[in-house]
């Protein structure tokens, strides 16, 4: 039995919304057939409530043609991937199979399980420390870790909650929360470590891509303390697996209020600075935007001429087209936590993405706005 999304089911599952999904929807990647939105899980109570209230949105989200599931470990303490987890077995009830859908979690932060509890300075000694899966000096800005031992027990935990052999992609989670505290060479150090045991990990079938989901670190100037370049991520890759690598997935902030992936020349590359929509496009690596509502900031009160360039009905579906739209992004991610979201969003699957001229006219009347 296949155990993680292949190009055969990915294409599959797009063939299913044929005539409903519109051109543009879904974009071939690594492969994979990623459909151009995708639903998030990061915002909720740690309750049963909003538990079922996830698991159903990620049902409603895949049966109107979104394939791309969003989560990460501390994600409402553990209790996001459980939820994903719930709606992978319902959706393979209904005849969805686990090759249909790209599954996508996160390693680093340290998070308890299910709720807070009492003492989390105990849990974490007992859970961690105790049985040697953290070490001194392995944890950075208090909450941060990247330790090999670290991130094989996360990823066991992961695997569990979501209930899948192998997660599609497994992103070490915003890595540059360390360069605060941490010098940068020992920073590479410690990420050249993770890349390798992730690729042993790819070895293993546990996962099948890895990558970087980032907030800061690759929309900042090239002189900001957690700067990092695409190039020299790459090149770490490189050197420990070869042209072969799976690193190939990066997740960052991209949205109306948050351009730098398309407008920012911060990336070196060839001699050159180029923005990192240009520098993941040579370098062989997907594009996943995070933020793509700014958590609903942008689904209301935005300027008169965004509706003219873009059209759509509502603020909400301008936000999301704007993201889909953005040369270089596969799939925008939407934070959606019940059904009414869902329903409420995906009408957009019937929409093209704007054309160049529409994402033209947008920046031209932005500028003179």
């Amino acid at each position: 039995m296949t155990t993680f999304a292949t190009p055969d089911g990915t294409k599959k599952y797009a063939a299913r919304f044929a005539g409903r999904a519109a051109e543009g929807h879904f974009r071939e990647q690594q492969g994979l057939w990623l459909s151009s939105l995708g639903i998030g899980t990061y915002l909720g109570e740690a309750d049963a409530r909003t538990d079922q209230a996830y698991t159903d949105a990620i049902v409603e989200a895949v049966e109107s043609g979104v394939n791309v599931i969003d989560s990460a470990i501390n994600y409402r303490f553990q209790r996001s991937e459980r939820s994903v987890g719930a709606a992978v077995a319902e959706l393979a009830r209904r005849g969805y199979a686990r090759e249909e859908l790209v599954i996508c979690t996160k390693g680093g932060f340290l998070t308890p399980d299910g709720d807070l509890p009492a003492d989390a300075g105990e849990y974490f000694n007992r859970e961690y420390v105790e049985t040697g899966i953290l070490r001194e000096g392995d944890v950075a800005a208090g909450c941060h870790s990247m330790a090999p031992k670290f991130i094989a027990d996360q990823l066991e935990r992961s695997r569990r909650n979501l209930g899948v052999e192998t997660i599609d992609v497994y992103y070490l989670h915003n890595p540059e929360t360390q360069l605060g505290e941490v010098p940068r060479e020992m920073f590479n150090t410690r990420l050249r470590a993770a890349f390798e045991f992730l690729e042993s990990a790819v070895a293993a079938a546990k996962i099948y891509f890895y990558g970087l989901a980032t907030w800061n670190a690759f929309r900042q100037t090239e002189n900001a303390q957690d700067f990092l370049s695409l190039a020299a991520m790459e090149s770490l890759a490189r050197d420990v697996a070869g042209g072969s690598h799976h690193f190939r997935f990066v997740q960052l902030p991209c949205n109306l209020g948050m351009t730098e992936a398309l407008t920012r020349a911060n990336q070196p590359l060839d001699g050159t600075r180029v923005p990192i929509v240009g520098a993941a496009s040579k370098l062989g690596i997907t594009l996943v935007a995070s933020a793509s509502m700014l958590q609903g900031q942008l689904s209301r009160g935005l300027p008169p001429f965004v509706t003219s360039a873009l059209g759509m009905k509502s603020d909400a579906e301008r936000a999301m087209q704007f993201v889909r739209s953005t040369p270089g992004i596969t799939t925008a991610l939407v934070g959606m936590s019940r059904v009414e979201h869902v329903r409420a969003n995906l009408s957009i699957v019937g929409v093209p993405p704007a054309s160049q001229d529409q994402f033209g006219k947008l920046f031209q009347r932005g500028e003179k706005a």
